[in-house]
């Protein structure tokens, strides 16, 4: 098996409820796919509930709580989109300063359709 350049790599995933959840479920299996070690981060502390669309959908274990999240622990951040979590991350000053901790090491976010 070949090494990827992403073997070793730790990515946070930062969700609130609502987000769209095949936009956290199908890039988390390509990442992990390609050795990257996946986290949920989340300003809830046990479970965050995906969306399907309109509709609530399943619950996912958060990993990290963001209060003990730090952007330099990770070297990559994954935004999924939504319509209730990213409104509800904006307004969130952890998540907010989270997010820009990203960008001011130039680490890779990536950020899918509501996400930005």
């Amino acid at each position: 098996m070949n090494k990827t350049q992403l073997d070793g790599a730790k990515v946070a995933i930062l969700v609130a409820d609502g987000f769209e959840q095949a936009e956290m479920t199908e890039p988390r299996k390509a990442l992990d796919a390609a050795g990257a070690a996946t986290k949920i981060v989340s300003p809830k502390d046990n479970t965050v509930r995906g969306w399907k669309h309109h509709k609530p959908a399943d619950a996912f274990d958060v990993d990290i709580p963001l209060p003990q999240a730090a952007a330099h622990e990770f070297d990559a951040l994954v935004l999924p989109g939504g319509v209730m979590n990213p409104d509800a991350l904006r307004i969130n000053e952890e998540a907010i300063a989270f997010v820009r901790d990203f960008f001011k090491a130039g680490k890779p976010v990536a950020a899918i359709c509501h996400g930005p």
